[in-house]
């Protein structure tokens, strides 16, 4: 588990950087809050661990930011303010559970797990969900498209292009990325060749409410229609 420990009190943050590295875990630290936003921006921490009384930004004006950027790391606030008032603000704020100082090591180290483990969770359920651009809709598990509730016929190659742009819906995919999926060991295949699946395919998925877009100079990308 990647953990980030951002504590200003030096004596306690060795602490714990220490008491976490014996229990396995990676521990990167940093002492305010600018340079915590740029740790957790760069090493895609598991979990972070956030004392509240930081210099520069404090404890909730890094979540807040984070929360704001897009960072949903789970966060563990550890801080001396215990009242319930700062706990509900913490909470709102975006933390995922609350500590106050002084605290039991091995309460601490326990939390962190539950903390990791719900992240996995997340992250197994959301692998596993369906995509889904207009009436089209993408099963993960199974790999089969769907119109509706009616599996939509296509040729391995237009799966493979396909899973390529609903992969990243509204994004484009770059033709010649598109090809290496589409024609992996096809060494004698024409390039231009990637142009016909498109065209096939786009026929295909007309009807279901997605649009196969031709963006000139970038690729392909699938959108709603």
């Amino acid at each position: 588990m990647k953990v980030l420990l951002v504590e200003d009190d030096p004596t306690m943050r060795t602490t714990l950087e220490r008491a976490l590295s014996r229990r396995g875990m990676q521990v990167d630290s940093c002492d305010d809050g600018a340079r915590a936003l740029g740790a957790w921006r760069s090493g895609s921490p598991d979990v972070v661990v956030l004392d509240l009384t930081l210099p520069g930004l404090d404890g909730l004006q890094v979540l807040e930011q984070a929360r704001r950027g897009g960072l949903a790391t789970p966060v563990l606030i550890l801080t001396a303010r215990g009242t319930v008032g700062d706990r509900v603000i913490g909470l709102n704020t975006g933390a995922d559970d609350y500590l106050p100082k002084p605290f039991d090591l091995d309460e601490l180290v326990a939390r962190l797990h539950a903390l990791g483990r719900r992240r996995l969770d997340a992250a197994e359920v959301s692998a596993a969900a369906p995509v889904q651009v207009g009436d089209l809709r993408y099963e993960r598990d199974s790999g089969a498209f769907y119109f509706r509730d009616a599996i939509l016929e296509l040729t391995p190659r237009e799966t493979a292009l396909l899973q390529a742009l609903i992969a990243r819906p509204g994004h484009a995919v770059s033709k010649e990325r598109l090809f290496e999926l589409v024609f992996p060991d096809a060494a004698d295949v024409q390039y231009e060749a990637i142009e016909v699946v498109v065209y096939r395919l786009r026929k295909k998925v007309a009807h279901t409410g997605a649009a196969l877009m031709t963006l000139r100079g970038l690729g392909y990308l699938l959108k709603d229609a």
